[in-house]
């Protein structure tokens, strides 16, 4: 029997968003009551505490209360049999208790980042915009699931939490946008609060991210500018360029979460950084250059997380910046794409490989696995279908032998390849079922006329699998579709 293709077929209106509010659409989770977790999901992962992983996904392309593109998010909740389309909660800007209304080309839901901030046992989810002048929102997690709205204003871009002091509470590291990238002297605020942090949206400590340490700049003749062994460092509240902050993990195995960056290097480019934890703040470090996707995990096993680096135009290779004593260096890395040995299919141009990123165990043996997306692939006459992979860990980095890969044409897998789906442009790995391995999760933003399409796929001992596979898109959830971009990003 030929398998159902992911399209919408009738025209929602999704009254509630329009109307004034995500809260009518959205059902509380099947376990919200259980007293203790039942299944094994990370705690960062799990919003109302039943030990399933909660996934996110940011449909920023969605229109809202007749607001173009000013963005939603999407919040499925895990359960023993996973994920299901009516078990979720669809937070915007028209959401009743979230700080705001909605705005066209905003955004809401480009940026978005997830973990205990108030230290009570349940995630919470920090989701910035792509106007990042419009600041961040905090959702709590709770025994009923995310509940209320907290402002952060002005710090809308990229925020990130993590571990970053070492003091075992969660601290959260925001930005703010930029007006321009220009080689003149810009300025960019910048913040790490310090956990925990209150429902009123009041940190324990709020530190300066970028006093005097980090980035060197643009204008040494400005008269703020502090001409120190790195270069220009810009005053106590800002940084001389822009900056991204990426992915969380500990690369020096010191007890303190670091930051995977992009920072803008002038004339147009960028580059990638580290900016290392401890008790007062942060200082810089080195990265791969590749401008793709950025990833935390502890490939080999060693007990430092390792840095992996998707794809971008110039690079369509991954690359791991694995973690040592000392941090990541240039001298410690390894470098692969589809000719790796034991992986799929031949490497070609355009094939994207690593058009996302995901770190994670999957199979158990406390190596991290690799989910990496191919969203370039061509394959039975249509072009930029799309796929995903899973590659393992091994104690000398990733490794092609035991790689799982799949596409809408797989087996078992919802949906029908089609020419421009770019199928694994983004992905995650989490376990959404409880049963103590990762699960993956890739979306395909352009699907269905840009309306997005999620899937999720069962993780195993010995991998992922299609077989048990889910997959929905806005129309399923009942949520506004026309360009929605589902899926960009997840997490």
């Amino acid at each position: 029997m030929a398998r159902a293709r992911l399209r919408l077929t009738a025209p929602l209106v999704a009254a509630a968003l329009v109307g004034g509010g995500c809260a009518a659409l959205s059902l509380a989770p099947g376990e919200a009551a259980a007293a203790t977790a039942t299944g094994k999901a990370d705690r960062a992962d799990d919003f109302n505490g039943d030990g399933y992983a909660d996934l996110v996904s940011g449909a920023p392309g969605g229109t809202v209360s007749g607001q173009a593109a000013a963005g939603y998010v999407a919040v499925t909740y895990g359960s023993p049999t996973g994920l299901k389309a009516t078990n979720k909660k669809l937070i915007s800007r028209s959401t009743s208790g979230v700080p705001g209304s909605a705005a066209a080309k905003e955004g809401f839901g480009t940026f978005f980042t997830k973990g205990d901030l108030d230290g009570d046992g349940y995630s919470d989810l920090v989701i910035g915009s792509g106007d990042a002048a419009k600041g961040s929102v905090i959702l709590w997690g709770s025994a009923s699931g995310l509940t209320g709205g907290t402002k952060i204003a002005t710090y809308g871009r990229a925020p990130q939490i993590g571990d970053f002091d070492g003091d075992g509470k969660a601290d959260l590291a925001v930005l703010a946008g930029m007006t321009s990238y220009g080689d003149d002297p810009e300025h960019q605020g910048a913040a790490l609060w310090k956990g925990p942090i209150s429902r009123a949206g009041v940190p324990a400590k709020a530190l300066n991210v970028m006093d005097k340490s980090l980035w060197w700049g643009y204008g040494k003749d400005d008269a703020s500018c502090v001409d120190d062994e790195y270069g220009c460092v810009d005053g106590p509240d800002s940084t001389t360029g822009p900056v991204i902050f990426k992915a969380v993990g500990d690369f020096n195995g010191d007890g303190r979460d670091d930051l995977g960056v992009r920072q803008y290097a002038g004339d147009g480019s960028w580059e990638n950084g580290v900016l290392y934890g401890s008790a007062s703040g942060f200082t810089r470090g080195w990265a791969p250059a590749t401008l793709g996707d950025l990833a935390a995990g502890d490939v080999n096993g060693d007990g430092r997380a390792d840095l992996v680096v998707g794809s971008d135009e110039d690079n369509q290779k991954v690359t791991i910046a694995f973690g040592t004593a000392d941090g990541l260096s240039a001298d410690h890395q390894q470098t692969f794409d589809q000719s790796l040995p034991g992986f799929y299919g031949a490497q070609e141009d355009g094939d994207r490989t690593g058009s996302c990123v995901s770190v994670a165990d999957v199979t158990g043996d406390g190596k991290a696995d690799v989910a990496v997306g191919i969203s370039g692939e061509d394959f039975g006459g249509a072009t930029d279908a799309g796929a995903v992979a899973l590659l393992p860990g091994t104690a000398n980095g990733v490794t092609g032998t035991g790689s799982v890969v799949l596409n809408q044409n797989s087996a078992d897998v919802p949906g029908v390849a089609e020419s421009g789906d770019k199928f694994g442009a983004d992905c995650a790995l989490l376990d959404v079922n409880g049963d103590g391995h990762r699960d993956l999760a890739a979306s395909a933003p352009a699907e269905n006329a840009s309306s997005g399409a999620v899937w999720a796929f069962p993780g195993t001992a010995s991998g992922v699998t299609a077989k048990g596979s889910v997959a929905f898109n806005p129309n399923d959830l009942a949520a506004p579709y026309t360009k929605a971009l589902l899926g960009s990003p997840l997490q």
